[in-house]
């Protein structure tokens, strides 16, 4: 009776009303784990300085190979963990998630010996300056001491949700966000702990949500145990794993990358102002982007389904609501960024110098920002299509075909506004590239769509995707 509710929900429910429908859960989620950022941000902008904006923006990559590390063992552990769950394998999709847990321990462990081994030569050939250093350290010694708990959130995350609750994956986020903006007005404000007290709240509101994600296994609420014979790293369960959730560990990686190099480029070219705009900027992209992420996320089960069920018709109605809405978004996002930045910049600095240097750069970040919502949703509808190939090109492209061959060479020709130009250079390629992955998927469902369907027909299956 479940499948065939849910059938006809996706088969005779308003696009517009059904993308709504799954696409709120999805901004709620979403912007509690953009919090996490941006709220450390603020507190450190009004409390404490350019310069502790700056350090918190050297510090990111560093977080982003944690989160990438999170994602990797958690959407591959829930996959994996998925389909075995509907084979009725529970023995086998408990040892999944047993190796998972355990793998987050270890590849935390390597990052935080590898990160205090030389804390200071890491953050130096990151990007630190010598007046952004001392932030940057305080900051990112926390981090890594309380990596595991950062990672291990993550993960746990998306294991929960494989087993199809997901109401308790976004009851511990907002718990950890709601801890996280407490603490840093307690250790920021009256105890002026300063860029320590950020990173010390961070890791504190962590372990919060790391704590109730346990209790919800260890309390025995959940479907699926965590059983100690489990967490005995096995190679084939791991590689297993790995394989799956590899991609969103290559994002990351490559999206982590990117960022070092444009902090380096800043620091050479904008000196440490530069580098505090761009931290800035950083965290108002989260946002900005954040309407293009979502709509693509609750795009996706609804392009899947009728795709595989042969209703190519409603398949290209679901990508153009989609694709209308993202790109409306970022038009307003457009609009704000590009028209009136400071108001908005305000929100993390009152320094008039960083405020004037960051407006500068928006009106050339933002330049060309009501694309990306395009790019976005196209990148996801390759997933639900089953374009397996198009989908990790067009998640990649950003950042390894065009973000970092121009942050290399435009600086040298154009300095300063060199790499804030780079950005929209970057999403105008990538458009482009999407264009040309996109339009031939369009025309096979425009040319399916225009055969007429078989009445008492069965659904065809459904398309094999990732995720």
């Amino acid at each position: 009776m479940d499948n065939l509710e849910r059938r006809t929900v996706f088969d005779t429910d308003k696009i517009g009303a059904l993308l709504l429908k799954l696409t709120a859960p999805a901004f709620l989620g979403m912007a509690v784990i953009t919090l996490y950022n941006v709220v450390d941000t603020i507190f450190i902008g009004h409390y404490v300085g350019p310069l502790g904006i700056a350090g918190l923006s050297i510090v990111f990559p560093v977080q982003m190979l944690s989160m990438g590390v999170g994602q990797m063992m958690g959407m591959g552990g829930a996959s994996l963990i998925s389909m075995l769950h509907g084979r009725k394998k529970t023995n086998q999709a408990e040892h999944v998630l047993g190796n998972a847990l355990s793998a987050v321990v270890v590849f935390s462990a390597i990052i935080m010996a590898a990160g205090l081994f030389n804390i200071d030569s890491l953050l130096k050939l990151i990007g630190a300056t010598e007046d952004i250093l001392p932030y940057a350290r305080d900051y990112l010694q926390i981090i890594l001491i309380g990596m595991f708990f950062q990672t291990l959130a993550m993960s746990l995350n998306f294991l929960i949700r494989a087993e199809g609750n997901a109401r308790v994956p976004m009851i511990g986020m907002i718990l950890g966000a709601v801890a996280n903006i407490i603490l840093d007005a307690i250790f920021i404000i009256p105890l002026g702990m300063g860029v320590a007290g950020a990173a010390l709240a961070t890791i504190i509101a962590q372990l919060f949500s790391v704590v109730f994600f346990s209790w919800y296994y260890l309390s025995g609420a959940s479907f699926f145990k965590i059983r100690l014979k489990n967490l005995s790293l096995q190679w084939h369960v791991l590689k297993s794993i790995m394989a799956i959730g590899f991609s969103s560990f290559a994002r990351m990686s490559a999206n982590s990358i990117s960022v070092i190099l444009v902090n380096i480029a800043l620091g050479t070219y904008g000196g440490d102002m530069a580098i505090t705009a761009y931290g800035i900027l950083n965290r108002i992209t989260m946002f900005a982007i954040m309407p293009g992420m979502v709509i693509g996320q609750g795009m996706q089960p609804i392009l899947g389904y009728n795709y595989g069920a042969g209703r190519y018709r409603r398949a290209l109605k679901t990508l153009k609501v989609s694709i209308l809405s993202a790109t409306a978004f970022g038009i307003l996002a457009f609009i704000v960024l590009y028209f009136f930045p400071e108001p908005v910049i305000r929100i993390f600095t009152t320094d008039a110098e960083v405020i004037s240097i960051t407006a500068y750069a928006a009106k050339r970040v933002f330049l060309v920002i009501y694309i990306v919502g395009f790019i976005m949703v196209a990148s996801t509808a390759f997933q639900a299509l089953g374009q397996v190939f198009q989908s990790i090109v067009s998640s990649m492209a950003r950042s390894v075909f065009f973000l970092i061959p121009a942050i290399l060479t435009l600086p040298r020709f154009f300095q300063l506004d060199g790499i804030w130009l780079a950005f929209p250079i970057t999403d105008v390629l990538t458009l482009f590239l999407t264009l040309a992955l996109f339009i031939p998927q369009v025309k096979k469902l425009i040319r399916a769509g225009k055969k007429p369907p078989v009445e008492g027909s069965q659904p065809q299956p459904a398309a094999t995707h990732p995720g």
